[in-house]
C-alpha cells in the first residue's frame, strides 16, 4: 500500500464560522490579496461550525474559480462552540503555525507575511498575536476604550512585548497564531471551555489553550506588525448584548485560574477571587453612586465585577457536571 504524503506547509489561515455566509466573502477577499506571500506556502481552512445559513455554498462558489497561491480548504465541524471549531482546524491543518482568523476580522494585505516573519524571528513564541483595530458602523459609548479589550480590540503600541499569563494578560483568540506542535503537544482534546453557545455567553475559550501553552514553558507575544480589523456591528454596542458579554466573560475567571492551579492552591484562588471582585463592586458603588445605571461602560464594569466574584461558584458547578457525568 503506498503511504500518503502530505506536505507541510508554512502557515494555515483557518477560519471558524457560525452563520458566516455573508461575512466571508470580505475576509477571503483580502486574504486574496495578501502581499509578500510569493515564497510563502500556506492554506485556508474555512471550518464550518454547524451553520444553518448558505456557509457551504458561498465556499463551494470560491472554490470552482480559486487562483490564490494557496489553497482553500473547508470542512464541517458540528460540535457546537468555538473551542470544538478551532480544535478541528487544528487537526486539520497543514502549517507548522497556524492563524486563526474570526469571520468578522479584515486582516491587513501583509498579515500573513508578518505572522509568518515573526514565527521565524521569535523561535520560543508559541503563540502570537498583533494589533487588533475597530472597524465600527456605530460611533462606540464615551470612553468605550475602557472596556474596548473586551470585544477583541486591542492597540497595545509599537513594541513588541511578552504577555502575563500568570494575570490573565492574553490576546484573544481572534487574529491568533500559534505553532501547531505547541499547541498538539499541550492543549487537551477536551476543553472545559467551549465558547458562545446559543442562549450561552461564557467566555474564556480563548485564554484556556494560551495558558496551557504558557505552563509548558512556551512564549506568548505581542507582534505590533501584524493588523486585523475587528468589524462592530451596532448591535455589538446595544446595552443588553454588553451587559450579557460582561457576565460571560466574568463567569470564566475563576475556571481560568484553575488551569494551572495545583489542588491545595484551589480554596485560596476561589476566596481571593471572591473578595478581590467584592472590593471591586463597592468600590465601583461608590465611585459612580447615583450615575451607574446611565454609564453604559461603568456599569459594564459592574457586571464583569459581579461576574468575576460569582464565578468560583460557576467553576463549582463544572466541577459537578464533570463529576456526575
Amino acid at each position: 500500500m503506498t503511504e500518503l504524503i502530505v506536505e507541510t506547509l508554512d502557515i494555515t489561515v483557518a477560519i471558524p464560522t457560525y452563520n458566516g455566509a455573508e461575512r466571508l466573502p470580505k475576509i477571503l477577499e483580502r486574504l486574496l490579496t495578501q502581499t509578500g506571500v510569493e515564497n510563502i506556502r500556506w492554506e485556508i481552512i474555512i471550518v464550518n461550525n454547524n451553520s444553518s445559513d448558505n456557509t457551504a455554498e458561498v465556499i463551494q462558489e470560491y472554490q470552482k474559480s480559486w487562483e490564490a497561491n494557496c489553497l482553500l480548504r473547508y470542512c464541517l465541524e458540528t460540535e457546537q462552540g468555538a473551542a470544538w471549531a478551532r480544535l478541528r482546524a487544528v487537526r486539520e491543518a497543514r502549517g507548522r503555525v497556524i492563524g486563526f482568523l474570526d469571520d468578522d476580522n479584515l486582516p491587513a494585505p501583509d498579515w500573513v507575511a508578518q505572522a509568518v516573519t515573526f514565527g521565524a524571528k521569535y523561535p520560543q513564541a508559541g503563540a502570537w498575536s498583533g494589533q487588533i483595530h475597530g472597524d465600527f458602523e456605530v460611533k462606540p459609548p464615551e470612553k468605550f476604550e475602557r472596556i474596548q479589550a473586551f470585544l477583541a480590540i486591542r492597540e497595545h503600541g509599537c513594541q513588541a512585548f511578552l504577555f502575563d499569563p500568570d494575570n490573565l494578560r492574553l490576546p484573544p483568540g481572534a487574529a491568533l497564531v500559534v505553532r501547531k506542535e505547541v499547541w498538539c503537544a499541550n492543549v487537551p482534546q477536551r476543553p472545559t471551555l467551549s465558547g458562545k453557545l446559543p442562549g450561552l455567553m461564557v467566555q474564556g475559550d480563548d485564554y484556556e489553550p494560551l495558558l496551557y501553552i504558557h505552563h509548558a514553558g512556551w512564549e506568548i507575544w505581542y507582534n505590533p506588525a501584524m493588523h486585523t480589523y475587528h468589524q462592530i456591528p451596532h448591535w455589538r454596542l446595544e446595552r443588553d448584548y454588553l451587559l450579557t458579554l460582561a457576565r460571560g466573560c466574568g463567569l470564566c475567571i475563576c475556571q481560568l485560574r484553575l488551569v494551572n492551579t495545583k489542588n491545595w492552591q484551589k480554596p485560596i484562588v476561589f476566596v481571593r477571587t471572591i473578595v478581590g471582585n467584592l472590593r471591586r463592586v463597592l468600590e465601583q458603588i461608590i465611585k459612580y453612586r447615583g450615575h451607574l445605571e446611565n454609564d453604559i461602560v461603568a456599569l459594564f464594569e459592574m457586571e464583569f465585577y459581579l461576574a468575576s466574584m460569582l464565578s468560583p461558584f460557576y467553576s463549582l458547578k463544572i466541577s459537578l457536571k464533570k463529576y456526575i457525568s
